[in-house]
């Protein structure tokens, strides 16, 4: 069980962290300052970027949250595939949420993502075989 809080854990961190981005890149609007005399303003072509980033977060992630709270629920020893996997996802969040965020690089990104896809797929995957 706990094999699988710390990634869990590491994962609410980085929306802990983008919301804290994303409450400093709006500031200047919120606030009304650093806004300069064309309307633009500093961090406006990322704040876009950090807050579709963070409704990222509230997707595919759901289902890792799932997979992870029925692992626990089981009651069983978690295996070590379910928690290399849930690192992977995780590690793999933080590096997605990084190209997101501070580069434009789609492809990058989306190679990223595919490698957090399959993880918590593989996840689910796993969890099933083992139950039948």
């Amino acid at each position: 069980m706990d094999e699988l809080l710390l990634p869990m854990a590491l994962h609410i961190v980085l929306c802990v962290l983008l919301y804290a981005f994303l409450t400093v890149a709006r500031a200047p609007v919120v606030w009304g300052i650093f806004i300069k005399e064309d309307g633009s303003y500093p961090f406006q072509d990322i704040q876009t970027r950090i807050s579709a980033n963070l409704s990222n977060q509230f997707e595919w992630p759901m289902f890792f949250y799932v997979i992870c709270v029925m692992l626990i629920a089981s009651g069983n020893p978690i295996s070590s595939i379910h928690v290399y996997l849930a690192w992977a996802f995780v590690l793999g969040r933080y590096l997605h949420s990084l190209i997101q965020v501070f580069t434009t690089n789609i492809r990058l990104r989306g190679i990223v993502f595919t490698i957090n896809f399959v993880a918590v797929l593989a996840m689910w995957g796993v969890f099933l075989i083992e139950r039948f």
